[in-house]
């Protein structure tokens, strides 16, 4: 019998124990049904880069949706969503460069005449973790 296939599952198996899933509600949201649109970044490079590691459009009903990042690895992750009221896929903006559509980032963090830096939307994620985000 070859117990080969059954040392490496169990080598595995802890890696496997590692993972953990991220669990996001995002409410506030408009009362029609709209898309949203969630970036899911996993360093401050990638944040600033726009270079996500995952991301989802869910259909938010009633102003609020759930969705989930299954699977990722331990460490820091940052979230931004926005709501695309008018459906054209991106986040509108007047002329001064603010937005004019419902969005927002984890920890609910806020910035200074732009968005928010990494270490502000940063969530540190060792196991299943449930956050809420409210659109603003």
């Amino acid at each position: 019998m070859n117990k080969l296939p059954l040392l490496a599952a169990a080598l595995l198996a802890p890696l496997g124990a590692l993972a953990a899933d991220l669990h996001v509600s995002v409410v506030d949201g408009p009362a029609a049904p709209t898309p949203l649109y969630v970036a899911l970044y996993d360093s401050a490079q990638g944040y600033e880069s726009n270079k996500t590691v995952a991301a989802q459009i869910v259909q938010a009903s009633a102003g609020a949706a759930r969705l989930s990042f299954p699977g990722l690895a331990p460490g820091r992750y940052a979230l931004r969503v926005f709501a695309d009221e008018n459906g054209n896929g991106k986040l509108d903006t007047n002329l001064m460069g603010l937005p004019t559509e419902r969005y927002g980032f984890s920890n609910d963090a806020k910035g200074d005449r732009g968005a928010p830096g990494f270490d502000a939307a940063a969530l540190q994620l060792n196991a299943d973790l449930q956050t809420v985000i409210h659109l603003r």
